[in-house]
Order: C-alpha cells, then structure tokens, then sequence
C-alpha cells in the first residue's frame, strides 16, 4: 500500500516556506526516503536544470546535517544530485519537517559540484555551534563526492563503465 507523505521545507527559524507531497519509499527510525515531482518552473541551479514533472527522490535523515535529492528527468534519464544542509529532519506520522540553512551543493553526473548560496547561509542568525556543524557537513558532503561513496557511489559505476 503505498503511503503519501507531506514534506515541510523549513526556514533557519523554523518557519514554513514550501510544502509539498511525495510517497514513501522507506521510512527507518533515522531515514525517510519519498518520491515526488518537482512542481515550480524551469531553474538551474549550479547547472542541473530543475523542470517541471522532475522525479525527486529524497532522502532525509533525523541524525545527520543534510538530506539528499537523486533528480531524474520525466523519462527517468538521471539529471544529477542537489543536497540541503540543514538540521536534522524531524519525522512525524505523514510528515517530514526539514529546517534549511541555505548551503546548498549540486552534483552533476560526471562528479563535478558546485557550492550555492553561501552568502544566503553567511547572512543567517545562527549560533556558533550551527555554523560549526553546517561547515562540517558541507565538507563532509564533498568529501563523499571525491570519494564516490554513500548517495554517490553511482558515480564510482560510472568510472567503472567508461
């Protein structure tokens, strides 16, 4: 039976700025994984192309600084990754509640990334203790790109294949 559940993009302060549905794909004490459509207008951010009808499968974390989205375009063609440093998610029954502190990282398929809205983040009111754990985060998400491990292992196959 498949179960739909809503997603709360939350601002620094715990504000709501975007919802949106998606289904579940795998719910774990510490992970929830959805599926969902990305619904806005065309954007590139950090040249992966957002459309429309996107597939997004996001996986958020209730003990880890970050969550992951795997975009494909409508015909499943693989687009590239877009990670959220944020706060770590919390679950609730049919709903996930992330708290965003706007450093951003894009993947594309060849493994090459990109760092977005660092002055968004550097503008924050956050504490000493947030800043130190988002910086963290945000290198430890790149070291897992080099590295090609965790959400990224696709790219070690693609080495692998060419």
């Amino acid at each position: 039976m498949k179960k739909n559940i809503t997603v709360h993009k939350l601002n620094e302060r715990g504000e709501e700025v975007w919802r949106y549905s998606g289904e579940v794909l795998e719910w774990t004490p510490t992970r929830v994984t959805l599926a969902a459509r990305f619904d806005r207008e065309r954007i590139d951010v950090g040249g992966l192309i957002l459309q429309r009808g996107d597939r997004f499968l996001e996986t958020y974390y209730s003990d880890r600084w970050y969550n992951v989205f795997d975009v494909s375009d409508r015909l499943g063609r693989f687009k590239g990754w877009y990670c959220n440093v944020t706060r770590p998610a919390r679950f609730e029954d049919g709903h996930v509640y992330a708290e965003d502190l706007a450093l951003d990282l894009v993947v594309l398929p060849d493994g090459t990334s990109k760092v977005l809205d660092e002055e968004e983040y550097a503008s924050l009111a956050l504490s000493d203790d947030d800043r130190r754990q988002a910086s963290q985060t945000l290198e430890s998400l790149q070291a897992l790109v080099r590295e090609r491990s965790g959400p990224f292992e696709r790219l070690r196959q693609q080495s692998l294949d060419t």
